[in-house]
């Protein structure tokens, strides 16, 4: 029970009240929006195919690449992103942990992946006359069931608020009606927060898709050239399309994303990305897929951004079972509106999924900082190594311009000699006079390094004399070694003392002993 408070606690759970939230049961549906907390997703199902475009010939493949009749349309045909979802979504299923980190293709704090969903904009919608119907079921299996007809119906109902709260179980009111069935979705359950996911930035154009497999990262590794082959193949293995990969990096539970994208060649030698919703549309084909299957892929998912219309439209429809007033307080806590969005959090999964995710993101941060760390030991490094080497170099070109001017004088002496001494020979024979003098005056520069450097030798005979010395205690140090060694001689003092009064007590006995023995022979004799 501890464990269960201190959890709820952490994790910032919300309860809200059972009045507050049987109240809104009579309220009317006022969320237009099937905004369902299993998707946050929008896509269209109409498969789109590829043709070949300029290649003129009407074939068909095995995988549905086929040919069409309009030259200079591409190889994948242009359809319009008309669909986003947050990546993976939350309880979605293919056997993937969806992703916690920024930039991630799959979950919560990832980027937003499209979904296939069937129904409104944001999910399945519900009619709004079977809505009404269950709103009505779930008020009366949590305020007045009819089951039993006695007082036993209210102890029955309390069960019911129970389960909604924990959103689990079924709620029975009626022996004619079928029982509520209470998810982590309705309004009751407390097990639920608001986090905040970042905005995805990549465009369609880019034409990135994500594939999570459920393989280690290191297997993905050795065998990319292998999937890439393979990727090519089932997308028809036609050569003026080229499969790519833009990354691959580790999720928990021992899966792994690589990001890829396809170029396609032109004949007039131009080339260009096909679009991520023509390909994610290629790859969700049911040919195509069960291929992805047998690689181990669990999900695709396109990398698109979102357009400002839905951001706004997401953000104007709280998700199911969120209390509207829950969900507007997150956008006002929103850190940074322009590349966050807030994204609920239900149930104890998903916290444990979104702390795996962040626990993974956390290693690769610190795999990346020792690797930036190492960099920069060797920066340091080769800047030692490099600032060594430009003073060697100063000192041999400081020797080498010695030489120089050796050489320089013993020629110039040479290629005048025998001519007479020129005015400006003797100008600079007088300003090296006048230097000299300067240099020797005992006031000036000569009287200085005379004085520097007796005390250069002051210091050295100062440094040998104390050199000699073995060690020096700081005062603060020689006390507290002066105060063990009074405790040391106090108890070895004491301990003197009890070994006396022991020696003591052993010649007390021996006397008695003695006597003792006096005694019994006196006695015996």
């Amino acid at each position: 029970m501890l464990y269960f408070q201190l959890t709820i606690s952490c994790i910032g759970f919300y309860s809200a009240s059972f009045s507050t939230a049987f109240g809104e049961l009579g309220a009317a549906n006022t969320t237009a929006s099937g905004f369902n907390f299993g998707g946050f997703g929008l896509n269209t199902n109409t498969a789109i195919g590829f043709n070949a475009g300029t290649l003129g010939a009407a074939t068909t493949t095995a995988y549905g690449f086929g040919s069409s009749g309009l030259a200079g349309t591409g190889l994948f045909q242009n359809t319009q992103n008309k669909g986003f979802g947050f990546g993976g979504g939350f309880g979605t299923g293919a056997g993937l942990a969806p992703g916690l980190v920024p930039g991630s293709t799959f979950g919560g704090f990832g980027g937003f992946g499209a979904q296939q969903q069937t129904g409104g904009l944001f999910g399945q919608t519900v009619q709004p006359q079977a809505q009404t119907v269950q709103l009505i079921n779930t008020a009366s299996a949590l305020s007045a069931p009819t089951l039993l007809g006695d007082e036993r119906d209210a102890i029955l109902a309390r069960w019911n608020q129970l389960q909604a709260f924990w959103g689990t179980g079924k709620g029975y009111f009626h022996n004619n009606l079928a029982p509520v069935e209470f998810t982590q979705e309705n309004h009751f359950c407390r097990f639920k927060t608001v986090g905040f996911s970042c905005i995805p930035s990549n465009k369609d154009e880019d034409g990135l898709v994500a594939l999570a497999f459920n393989k280690k990262e290191a297997d993905i590794r050795n065998q990319q050239q292998l999937l890439v082959e393979t990727l090519h193949k089932i997308l028809g293995g036609l050569q003026q399309i080229m499969v790519n990969v833009e990354g691959i990096r580790a999720l928990p539970d021992d899966q792994t994303e690589m990001v890829i994208y396809v170029v396609e060649r032109f004949p007039n030698g131009n080339s260009r990305r096909v679009s991520a919703t023509n390909l994610f549309n290629s790859l969700e084909q049911t040919n195509v897929k069960n291929h992805l299957m047998q690689l181990s892929v669990v999900v695709a998912l396109p990398r698109t951004e979102l357009s400002p219309t839905q951001i706004k439209q997401l953000l104007q429809n709280p998700p199911t079972g969120v209390d509207p007033i829950i969900w507007e307080q997150a956008k006002v806590d929103n850190p940074d509106p322009e590349k966050l969005i807030p994204v609920p959090m239900v149930g104890f999964k998903e916290l444990l999924r979104r702390l795996k995710f962040q626990e993974q993101m956390t290693k690769q941060h610190q795999s990346r900082l020792d690797i930036i760390s190492e960099d920069v030991n060797e920066l340091q490094k080769n800047q030692a190594t490099t600032v060594a080497k430009i003073a060697q170099y100063k000192r041999k070109l400081m020797d080498q311009a010695h030489k120089v001017l050796q050489v320089l004088i013993k020629q110039e002496i040479q290629r005048k000699a025998g001519y007479a001494i020129q005015a400006e020979e003797e100008q600079l024979r007088v300003q090296l006079d006048t230097i000299q003098c300067e240099l020797n005056a005992p006031t000036q520069f000569k009287g200085r390094l005379n004085e520097l450097m007796s005390q250069i030798r002051m210091q050295n005979h100062v440094g040998a004399v104390r050199s000699e010395e073995r060690y020096s205690v700081h005062v603060d140090l020689l006390g507290e070694i002066k105060q063990h060694l009074k405790l040391q001689q106090e108890g070895l003092s004491h301990l003197i003392s009890v070994l006396k009064e022991d020696l003591e007590d052993v010649k007390l006995i021996e006397h008695g002993l003695s006597e003792s023995v006096h005694i019994r022979r006196d006695f015996f004799s």
